[in-house]
């Protein structure tokens, strides 16, 4: 591998730093012990900036580049955004509603108001065509069985990602500016 920059930022597929780099985990570091790195970094990660300063932390969150993008809004370097989870509530959802196809059963043996083995309220898929399409129902289901869902749960918000390992180099060469 070739000699780092200080400060570099790397992706390991293993869970521990190697030799002269550190985790990415917001970890709080020595100035004292580790000026060079603190020459780069300063307080942008936090730390006091008179003993200590902090790497950053991209412990579950993906890494994203300062500026602002064609119709994004502006990221200032060390800002952390985003939620790892969500709560979307009714008035965050486009309005939609879910169909029913309902089939009358022919065989009043088979009929049943209640859930029992070997009933169902759909029929095979081998079915075709549908035997009692057009039908009228000879029941009424309640008019709750369809209604919002959700109950305020937050739902996973993170993007797929591979399990990877952030680290940045604490040696190496000092970058020059220019």
């Amino acid at each position: 591998m070739t000699m780092p920059f200080v400060g570099e930022i790397q992706l390991f597929g293993f869970n521990f730093a190697p030799y002269q780099w550190a985790l990415c985990n917001g970890a709080t570091f020595s100035i004292q012990q580790n000026t060079a790195l603190f020459s780069l970094l300063g307080t942008t990660y936090g730390g006091n900036g008179t003993s200590t300063f902090q790497i950053p932390n991209l412990v579950s969150r993906a890494a994203c580049n300062q500026g602002a993008g064609i119709g994004l809004t502006q990221r200032d370097i060390g800002e952390p955004f985003g939620d790892p989870s969500v709560t979307l509530t009714g008035n965050e959802m486009p309005r939609h509603n879910h169909g029913f196809l309902l089939y009358n059963q022919a065989d009043a043996t088979k009929r049943s108001n209640k859930p029992s083995p070997g009933n169902a309220l759909l029929i095979p898929l081998q079915a075709s065509p549908f035997p009692a399409a057009g039908t009228n129902p000879n029941t009424t289901f309640s008019p709750n069985m369809s209604t919002a869902t959700g109950q305020n749960q937050p739902h996973e918000n993170r993007q797929p990602a591979l399990a990877i390992t952030y680290g940045i180099a604490l040696y190496g060469v000092y970058p020059s500016f220019g």
